[in-house]
């Protein structure tokens, strides 16, 4: 801990300061905050009482679409060859796939009571560019009934053998696509309908591109043409040019039927969408719309969230980040907890590099290199130049990251201000938990005293659903 925070903590007046809970993992961070800290919840949406029999109901009333059992059978093929493709997201996104409460049972059980053989059927993990899900992750994900009875493989968006020439794009992009996903005779996609803050929502077409495509195809996607347009942020569908790419390669691969869910911050589901690509993917968005977005009257100097589920590393947790920049004034603070669980808890080696390049050269001159005419597109480019906004925002010194499953030599490639500033080197602490709470709570207690504010009183707001909520400013 740096002489100066060190300093302003143990000075500060903490007396009459309120708890909060900061979501992390499986559990909270108690953290005490200033008695005018405004906590930021989204409408609380209410979760099914019976998911299994709600699930039922959708699958067997499907919006815009006929059954999915009429759709197999106009196929005018024997039952006994008709092929079936689902894809499914991978670890980073909480769908609710396993057991007899989840979606992927009750849609197996429609398809083979249809006449599908079990062999006929091939659920292919949609990981875009992420990396293989492994053997634990795919019975955390799917269940053991599922892993030990079906087919299940990764797709890999670098190897072409696996892919076919699928669509040429309006944008020009040369699309290949999965083949097993594509050669399919009845295509099924499902996924998770939540914000997303390049293509407005997630779910629907996201399920064939970005997460069955190959890496050409993903390059034009998260390319810096489609990401620094205005219009390629949280909510926003129309003349978003993230969302018109994916779903006219969806439409233009054809998928028969989709099956997507809403969950509320504790992952409960709120609402299961099966029907047509497009009508049941926007169902879904317009029931999930009105309950994420949370009215501000205007922007705070502090904002205090965290990354969630979705924050397994440093790689997704921007998407905590870029979510809480409408709350945050210029020059702000922004304090941010993330629970980085993944084996990889900054993300791939790629990515490592390309963060070391952004905290060198920062934001700017980062973009400026993607546009080189000489830059080849790299794997996983687009996140650093994701996290270029809240930084150009908040300035370097003005965004906290407090994860203590990255080692603190790792700190030196991740811009902003690493969590390990905030905690003394020598204390030993119990538990990641513990270390969690002494990085955040101290770096609350700093940024209330940050000297950027010279001395008034700061407003402050605490994200309480953390990625998932999204602040809109009123007039």
């Amino acid at each position: 801990m740096k002489d100066k925070i060190a300093d302003i903590i143990a000075k500060a007046d903490t007396n009459g300061w309120k708890k909060i809970e900061v979501e992390f993992g499986d559990d909270f961070l108690e953290i005490s905050v200033p008695p005018y800290c405004a906590i930021l919840h989204m409408k609380e949406m209410p979760s099914l009482a019976d998911s299994r029999e709600e699930i039922s109901k959708a699958l067997n009333n499907p919006i815009g679409s006929p059954k999915l059992e009429e759709i197999i059978r106009s196929k005018g093929k024997p039952m006994g060859e008709i092929t079936v493709c689902i894809t499914v997201s991978d670890i980073t996104r909480p769908v609710p796939y396993k057991g007899e409460n989840g979606i992927l049972l009750p849609l197996l059980e429609i398809i083979e009571h249809a006449g599908v053989k079990r062999d006929k059927i091939m659920i292919v993990i949609g990981t875009g560019m992420h990396r293989a899900s492994t053997s634990d992750e795919k019975i955390f994900m799917f269940g053991k009934k599922v892993v030990n009875h079906y087919r299940i493989v990764d797709h890999d968006c670098e190897d072409l053998s696996s892919q076919v020439l699928a669509a040429h794009t309006t944008k020009g992009t040369e699309v290949y696509l999965n083949k097993i996903f594509y050669n399919a005779d009845i295509k099924i996609v499902t996924g998770l309908v939540e914000s997303h803050f390049m293509s407005g929502i997630s779910g629907g077409r996201k399920g064939v591109c970005p997460a069955l495509v190959n890496t050409t195809t993903i390059q034009k996607f998260h390319g810096v043409e489609f990401l620094e347009h205005p219009n390629a942020t949280n909510l926003v569908l129309e003349g978003n040019p993230c969302h018109e790419e994916a779903l006219e390669v969806a439409q233009t691969v054809g998928v028969d039927f989709l099956v997507n869910t809403t969950l509320d911050s504790n992952l409960n589901i709120t609402g299961v969408f099966a029907g047509d690509l497009v009508e049941a993917h926007l169902a879904a968005f317009e029931a999930m719309r009105e309950f994420v977005q949370v009215p501000v009257s205007e922007p705070f100097d502090i904002i205090l969230t965290h990354a969630g589920y979705v924050g397994r590393d440093h790689y997704q947790s921007v998407k905590s980040a870029v979510c809480a920049m409408p709350a945050v004034k210029e020059n702000g603070v922004m304090v941010i907890a993330a629970n980085n669980v993944d084996a990889a808890p900054i993300g791939s080696q790629e990515y490592r590099t390309l963060l070391h390049l952004f905290k060198i050269l920062g934001p700017d001159r980062y973009v400026s290199i993607l546009q080189h005419p000489d830059w080849v597109f790299t794997k996983d480019q687009w996140e650093p130049e994701m996290w270029g906004k809240p930084m150009r925002k908040v300035g370097e010194d003005g965004l906290i990251y407090c994860a203590p499953q990255i080692p603190e030599e790792d700190y030196k490639i991740i811009p902003g201000v690493s969590g390990y500033e905030f905690i003394d080197p020598n204390i030993a602490y119990a538990s990641t938990k513990e270390k969690a709470e002494a990085m955040y709570q101290n770096a609350v207690i700093y940024a209330v005293h940050h000297p950027r504010f010279q001395g008034r009183k700061p407003t402050i707001a605490f994200i309480a659903e953390g990625p998932y909520a999204i602040p809109i400013v009123k007039d």
